[in-house]
């Protein structure tokens, strides 16, 4: 049995988990008896064991994203059947490989110092004069600058490059499309009327994507999409995926590592040894799993563990309870093999984007870092009824 101590962190890590969904904690908490696998009437099989999980997303013969319970079977009635081939049809790797040089680990370090490097150091020089700086509002506004950037949309003017409330709500439309499918634990089968106000919130923000995927330049996803010969329709799907897959998890791991960095007190070591920022943001992406369920359909009658998995049933990843068990977030623990980036999934489908997350979060800690003095919360609330588990308001101020 997995006993995990529960500490100040662990706490607030509990309540974010219970204010986004009520029962996802308890979920995730009894998931632990779930290893290596079990049935639940109800939900399908549960997985928290990280070997078997692994097992499974690698498995693209026996399992798929595409039938009930995969997230591909969600967007699909959304976006369109297109979205079956592109995402575990013969078109995925096609556009995978297409698309992975954009975000390379130095293409990625490259795009967040160009695009959020000015935002981050006017939170630098915030912190040192003294002010309060909302690292949650914060992390929303630099996600919404990166999509924003990835996509070639044209946002703001020359003459107001510091305002955050476009980027803002590039952030607040992903997160209001993303919400949409809060109800779908128990079958990723959609009302009608959700699918309705689904495409209504498509629609409008792919409204400038025509515009973009004609005139972007070659280096931005948009223009890249165009000159590999992607269409329109596939091309406006992606920027909706990305703008809702990127955003969110992304977001909310930036605001839980600076609270769990506080927290436990680790944010000492950290400044006493700032080359440990690598290993900063893997625990932070370890402990938070900011994606702490994933999803997948049996597409064929397979063994796992020792149990007979059936075509057309559920399989629930666990991936939080997976990540956790090791314990919490400790800047001193070793590289773990078993759970190696299985935050980003795993397999063909490993997240696109996670070298931008890596950037992302590495720009921010070294932002605060650069004060060269401890911080503080002084105010902290948890997101509530939200698909990814986050904080709403995450306030820091130099200690």
């Amino acid at each position: 049995m997995i006993v995990v101590a529960l500490t100040p962190a662990r706490r607030h890590e509990l309540r974010l988990l219970a204010a986004s969904r009520p029962a996802l904690p308890v979920l995730l908490t009894l998931g632990r008896f779930a290893r290596p696998i079990r049935r639940m009437p109800g939900l399908g099989w549960l997985v928290a064991d990280p070997v078997t999980a692994r097992l499974i997303l690698n498995d693209g013969e026996h399992f798929t994203l595409l039938g009930e319970g995969g997230v591909g079977h969600l967007w699909a009635q959304v976006l369109g059947d297109w979205v079956y081939d592109a995402f575990d049809g013969a078109g995925h790797h096609a556009l995978r490989t297409k698309a992975r040089e954009l975000f390379t680990e130095d293409n990625a370090a490259e795009l967040v110092a160009r695009v959020a490097g000015p935002r981050l150091r006017r939170c630098t020089e915030a912190l040192d004069a003294g002010e309060t700086v909302d690292v949650a509002d914060l992390g929303r506004v630099i996600v919404g600058r990166i999509v924003a950037d990835l996509l070639g949309l044209r946002i703001g003017t020359a003459d107001s490059p510091d305002d955050d409330a476009p980027y803002r709500a590039v952030f607040n439309t992903g997160e209001e499309l993303a919400a949409l499918a809060l109800g779908s634990t128990a079958s990723t089968h959609l009302p009608d009327a959700t699918v309705a106000a689904a495409k209504a919130i498509v629609a409008r923000m792919t409204g400038g994507v025509a515009e973009a995927w004609r005139t972007a330049p070659p280096d931005t996803l948009l223009g890249r999409c165009r000159e590999l010969g992607l269409g329109l329709r596939e091309t406006e799907g992606l920027a909706v995926l990305l703008t809702v897959a990127g955003t969110e998890t992304a977001a909310s791991a930036m605001a839980r590592t600076v609270a769990l960095l506080h927290d436990t007190g680790e944010q000492h070591r950290l400044r006493a040894e700032p080359d440990r920022i690598a290993d900063a943001v893997r625990e932070g992406l370890r402990v938070t799993t900011p994606a702490p369920v994933i999803g997948r359909s049996v597409r064929a009658d397979v063994d796992v563990a020792g149990r007979r998995l059936r075509a057309g049933e559920r399989v629930m990843m666990l991936t939080w309870t997976a990540n956790n068990a090791p314990g919490g977030f400790d800047l001193a623990r070793p590289y773990l093999p078993e759970n190696r980036q299985l935050w980003f999934g795993a397999g063909r489908h490993l997240c696109l984007g996670a070298p931008v997350a890596r950037a992302e979060l590495t720009a921010l800690l070294r932002a605060i870092l650069a004060t060269g003095r401890p911080w503080k919360i002084v105010e902290r609330r948890y997101g509530r009824r939200v698909l990814i588990p986050t904080y709403h308001t995450l306030g820091i101020a130099l200690a």
